[in-house]
C-alpha cells in the first residue's frame, strides 16, 4: 500500500496573523520561518493523526484486491473520485462506480466491491483510488487541531531546539498531543 499526496491543501488552517497573535510577534520579519513552521507543524499533526486538516486530494495505491473491503488510511472522506486499474506501462483504466459502494462517513471511510472486480495485470501498484480528505476550507478545522498547530509552531519558535523529554525525545510537546489525542485515528 502506497499513499500519494496529489494536491495540496489550498491554504493552511492557520494563518500568519494568527500566528502571529500567539507568540505576540509585531513585525513581519518573521513571516517566512511561522509560514514554514506552520505547514511543517501541519504536516506532523496529520500524520500523527491520520487526518488531513483542508481539502487535500490523495491516491491510494494498492497491489492487489483486499479480502474484502477497501479501507482509506485518512479521515475525513468527502469523496472517491476514481477507482482505476494501473497496467504494466502506467497507463489507468478507470472502473465504473456501480462495481462498488461506499461508506465515508466516520473515521473509518472505506469502499466495497459490488460483485467481482476485474483483475489487476500489474504486480506493484496496480489499483489506483483517488480520494478527497479533509474536513473543507480552513475555517472549518476543528479548534482543538488549529490550537494544536499555533501551540507547536510557536514551541518551535521560542525554543528553536529539538524536544526531549528526560533521555527519550518527544516528537511534540505534551500541551500538543493532549490536543490531537481526541482525534488520533488508531487504524486506517
Amino acid at each position: 500500500m502506497t499513499l500519494m499526496l496529489i494536491s495540496g491543501p489550498a491554504e493552511e488552517p492557520v494563518t500568519i496573523d494568527e500566528m502571529r497573535a500567539q507568540p505576540r510577534l509585531d513585525g513581519m520579519e518573521e513571516d517566512a520561518l511561522l509560514a514554514a513552521f506552520i505547514t511543517a507543524a501541519r504536516s506532523i499533526l496529520e500524520a500523527e493523526t491520520r487526518r488531513a486538516f483542508v481539502t487535500q486530494g490523495w491516491r491510494l495505491l494498492l497491489d492487489r484486491w483486499p479480502n474484502g473491503e477497501i479501507v482509506l488510511p485518512l479521515a475525513p472522506v468527502s469523496e472517491v473520485t476514481r477507482l482505476a486499474l494501473v497496467g504494466n506501462g502506467g497507463e489507468t483504466r478507470e472502473l465504473d462506480a456501480a462495481l462498488y459502494a461506499t461508506a465515508l462517513a466516520g473515521d473509518t471511510p472505506r469502499l466495497a466491491p459490488l460483485g467481482r472486480l476485474p483483475a489487476p495485470t500489474r504486480r506493484i501498484g496496480a489499483i489506483a483510488v483517488d480520494f478527497t480528505a479533509g474536513y473543507g476550507a480552513a475555517e472549518d478545522v476543528p479548534a482543538p487541531l488549529k490550537q494544536a498547530i499555533k501551540m507547536l509552531v510557536a514551541h518551535w519558535f521560542e525554543a528553536r531546539l529539538p524536544v526531549a523529554f528526560g533521555d527519550a525525545p518527544s516528537e511534540v510537546p505534551l500541551t500538543v498531543a493532549s490536543l490531537v489525542a481526541p482525534y488520533r485515528r488508531l487504524h486506517p
